[in-house]
């Protein structure tokens, strides 16, 4: 050993050179930070309604609870959760991540998007970072906090797997993500990597298989994007609902040409009366010209019921001027979800 290593004979051998080496250990990644900013302002909800079992020898009332979470938004207790989560109940709970327990009261819902906003009466709520614009990719890592099961707090990670569009008109239209969501988490939080509020969580995608059963699909789950949430969460807190306008018509984009070809029209609608017909091109709406029907539906969405729109449309090569005066969605509506 001494003859093929001399190094050993001064000392200077495996002590030294091996034995004592201190291993590198790389930085541990870890989104502790961000989930101590937001994780504290998710809250299990518990909702409670009774009902009557109706049959034979059977008339008496029973209590049954349902299970979900929330968000808390404002520091004077404002929450978001999942109007599924509270339909009906006589009455709701919600458990802060600091061990109090709250009663909550619906301050109203909007069934298109499935939200309802709470409040609780409470001082010291964490209240969750939000972002004006979040500004969501395809491809942002996101966090799903929720209490699944009633296990307690849990926390799920994934992609976004397809961003969703925010403006009143597009409650079908959420962001879609593989972070795993299970019952307990509607009404939960979807943030990112800062810990900001990017989605509140709602469901996860279903299919019915060969014997007609319902069962969810593995990686595909939807959250409604932050800015339609706080936008339908403003409006109900100022005026207790979200008003949404509608003329009675559905529309497509034109490939390669700008305009929005109108493609059916609901009777006796304000687009009807107005004297919109199929086939008619909208090309302006109050000179304001149009190439998207998404951006189409979504101004005349958050359009105030009652408005007149002035439309320039172009009719077999001719154009046309016509007025509408703007509906609340809802009175007169040509489909869930298609009418402009």
């Amino acid at each position: 050993m001494l003859l093929f290593m001399p190094g050993l004979r001064n000392g200077a051998g495996f002590a030294d050179n091996f034995f004592n080496i201190e291993s590198a250990q790389p930085q541990r990644e870890s989104h502790y930070a961000a989930l101590s900013r937001s994780a504290p302002a998710v809250v299990n909800i518990y909702s409670v309604s009774i009902e009557t079992d109706t049959g034979l020898f059977r008339n008496r009332p029973r209590e049954r609870a349902s299970l979900g979470s929330g968000v808390i938004m404002t520091n004077n207790g404002y929450l978001l959760t999942c109007n599924h989560v509270v339909a009906d109940a006589d009455s709701i709970f919600v458990a802060v991540q600091d061990g109090r327990v709250l009663e909550a009261q619906i301050v109203g819902t909007d069934e298109l998007t499935d939200l309802a906003v709470l409040k609780v009466n409470a001082d010291n709520l964490h209240v969750i970072p939000q972002m004006e614009e979040p500004d969501v990719h395809v491809g942002d890592l996101v966090m799903a906090i929720g209490n699944p099961f009633d296990l307690g707090q849990t926390i799920t990670h994934g992609i976004v797997s397809r961003a969703g569009r925010n403006g009143l008109s597009n409650y079908v239209d959420f962001i879609q993500t593989d972070a795993v969501l299970n019952q307990g988490n509607s009404g939960g939080a979807l943030v990112d990597s800062n810990g900001s509020l990017v989605g509140i969580t709602n469901a996860n995608f279903q299919v019915r298989d060969s014997q007609n059963g319902v069962r969810n699909v593995d990686g595909i789950n939807f959250a409604v994007p932050y800015e339609l949430a706080k936008r339908v969460m403003d409006e109900i807190i100022q005026k207790g609902k979200v008003t949404r306008g509608q003329l009675g018509f559905i529309g497509s984009e034109i490939r390669e040409r700008p305009g929005i070809e109108v493609t059916a029209v609901a009777s006796n609608s304000p687009a009807d009366r107005a004297g919109l017909q199929a086939g008619d091109i909208i090309m302006a709406i109050d000179g304001i010209r149009l190439e998207s029907a998404s951006k189409t539906l979504d101004m005349i969405a958050e359009t105030q019921p009652g408005t007149t729109l002035e439309l320039e449309i172009s009719r077999g090569g001719e154009s046309l001027t016509i007025k509408a005066v703007v509906a609340e969605l809802g009175q007169t509506a040509l489909s869930s979800g298609g009418s402009r």
